[in-house]
């Protein structure tokens, strides 16, 4: 199955570069995956596709505000670090930009010195282990200090940090947003839920391995990075009794159907866990957990088009991201949404 197959010509004028004023006021394709019928809709229509006992399983990570600008202590160049994985409690696997000269011992100051790190090793792919210092709580630094991590497709800068969490981000430790959850607002999930819709919430911390582009000509040779999970007993309850009830499970993003696939058995039940995961999904696996997904519309020949193209088909899939491009659809992080059912 080569890359290559996986591709869609999109004009750069589509790609969204902000976010809505109103998060569910964005549009929403609907396609059948059994028959590849298309919808036109809004976000805000999603309860008119769902039913009484649905379950939702959403991701409720939380999104690091993990670049931080800084200067090397002994030069006062300019260093731009990117926090990656949590290591140690002070000690972080970071992507630094220049990174050439960020050698061990090297030393980094952010804000005036409220923040000071030193690089402890160099890992794979060159990622840098920094180790900080600081006083007081390193999250309350953070936050003081960091930048929200907005991939490199999106150039003006983010006026409102909590643009880019969700309303029910929770648990802190993502490199990037579960970006199909952008769409929901808090009356949105009221209305929902009050519909009899199950939602449960599970926890995947992104990373930027989701993200990076596939630089293989067949894909089977592309290796995922691995990114870390929970899975509450209270969630488990949720999604196994809708699935006990012969009702649909609807996965909101593909970072919560990795999860969901990662843990379910032969029948499509889950378990409490955590862990890390690296399963990559594309066309000719066969789903276990899930039976919808909502999710944004995603890059050429990216893992998360290659896992969306598993569930409802390539041709369905491309000739869906066809129609959203003469409809002049937005795309990627900040751009609309496709209900997959």
């Amino acid at each position: 199955m080569k890359t290559k197959d996986f591709y869609f010509e999109l004009p750069k004028e589509l790609i969204a570069q902000d976010p809505l004023e109103d998060r569910s006021a964005s549009r929403l394709l609907v396609l059948d995956k059994k028959t590849g019928a298309i919808e036109h809709r809004h976000f805000v229509d999603l309860p008119n596709y769902l039913r009484a006992g649905d379950c939702l399983v959403i991701n409720d990570t939380k999104v690091l505000p993990a670049r931080l600008i800084g200067e090397k202590e002994d030069t006062g160049a300019g260093i731009d670090v990117l926090l990656l994985k949590r290591k140690e409690q002070d000690v972080w696997e970071t992507l630094v930009k220049p990174g050439k000269k960020m050698k061990p011992g090297a030393k980094v100051s952010f804000g005036g010195g409220l923040l000071r790190g030193t690089v402890v090793d160099i890992v794979e792919e060159g990622n840098r282990l920094i180790r900080f210092e600081y006083e007081g709580i390193f999250e309350e630094v953070l936050d003081a200090l960091g930048q929200m991590p907005l991939p490199p497709y999106i150039t003006h800068q983010l006026k409102d940090k909590n643009r880019y969490q969700t309303v029910y981000a929770t648990h802190s430790g993502s490199a990037a947003a579960p970006t199909a959850g952008l769409h929901f607002t808090e009356e949105l999930l009221r209305r929902i839920e009050e519909m009899g819709v199950r939602i449960a919430r599970i926890t995947l911390h992104v990373g930027l391995g989701t993200f990076r582009p596939v630089k293989v000509d067949n894909i089977l040779d592309h290796h995922m990075h691995a990114e870390f999970y929970q899975i509450t007993e209270q969630a488990a309850d949720v999604i196994n009794t809708a699935r006990q009830s012969g009702c649909r499970i609807i996965s909101v993003g593909t970072t919560s159907t990795r999860t969901l696939e990662t843990v379910a058995d032969e029948h499509g039940f889950v378990r409490a866990c955590s862990g890390w995961t690296d399963i990559f999904l594309y066309p000719g696996y066969e789903f276990r957990a899930i039976d919808g997904l909502i999710t944004n519309f995603h890059l050429p020949e990216s893992t998360l088009l290659m896992l969306v193209s598993a569930l409802a088909g390539t041709d369905h899939v491309l000739a869906a991201y066809e129609e959203a491009v003469r409809e002049k659809y937005r795309f990627f992080s900040f751009g609309d949404a496709m209900f997959i059912l």
